[in-house]
């Protein structure tokens, strides 16, 4: 078995792959403050309550965009499985072409996700990851990276107007009755859930004609499922692919 482990800046997510095959996800709230030593006791508990042998767990493998939860968590997993995990960085072997400014600048998450894309649905193809920050990752027709387009996420943008509105508060995100709200809840729902759809099309359309090519596009992360129905063109829903990535990379290097 292999542990695979996305650590975001919201959620840390575990993936648990026996003969390739996903079994189990975990979730765990992401908090800067936990020391290893908490870290390997909630992956350790979490672990025995699913029936998941460690013992059989042959090796892990992490992605990071919380640099300072990178040492924690993996020493929180060498704790408890015996084994130091990869880290997906400098040095990792992911077989993605990136054709960026700066590829060091490249979120190691949106390379994760790119590379599963590709596995998965081919090229060229254009990947929405719907999380703290909503990123939208273009990729051409030989498969290489392109560039991206990154905008605040769905409960960011939503936070931020809570706070600086006085007259609006927190709702709960789901799917507006209609687009034109008679109430402020009602209005911030379809602003939120239809503005986000509206821009997922608008995007990726122009990252399309930049491509020059049709493209799939797939989505994954935080609220897609619930936006991406709302969209006008068609868009692949895989909440896995990231850690579905994951286990790519992990056995392109050993």
């Amino acid at each position: 078995m292999i542990l695979t482990v996305d650590i975001g800046n919201s959620n840390i997510v575990l993936g648990v792959f026996r003969d390739d095959k996903l079994c189990l996800t975990l979730r765990i709230k992401t908090d800067v403050t936990r020391t290893s030593d908490e870290y390997a006791i909630n992956l350790n508990s979490m672990l025995r309550i699913n029936d998941i042998d460690i013992s059989s767990i042959d090796g892990a493998i992490i992605s990071s965009v919380v640099p300072n939860l990178s040492v924690p968590v993996s020493t929180a997993i060498e704790t408890v499985i015996g084994k130091a995990p990869l880290i997906v960085g400098p040095g990792v072997k992911t077989g993605l072409d990136i054709r960026i400014d700066n590829p060091s600048q490249l979120g190691c998450d949106m390379v994760v996700d790119a590379v599963s894309a590709i596995h998965s649905y081919g090229a060229p193809s254009i990947v929405i990851d719907m999380g703290t920050a909503t990123t939208f990752s273009a990729i051409g027709r030989e498969g290489q990276y392109l560039g991206a387009a990154i905008t605040p996420g769905v409960r960011v943008s939503m936070n931020a107007l809570a706070q600086s509105a006085a007259q609006i508060s927190q709702i709960n995100i789901d799917t507006p009755k209609k687009a034109i709200g008679t109430n402020t809840t009602d209005s911030l729902k379809s602003g939120i859930v239809l503005g986000y759809a509206s821009m997922l099309d608008g995007i990726t359309d122009r990252f399309e004609k930049e491509i020059g090519a049709p493209c799939k596009v797939i989505a994954t992360g935080g609220l897609s499922g619930l936006i991406i129905p709302h969209c006008k063109r068609e868009i692949i829903h895989d909440k896995d692919l990231l850690i579905k990535g994951l286990l790519l990379i992990y056995n392109k290097n050993v």
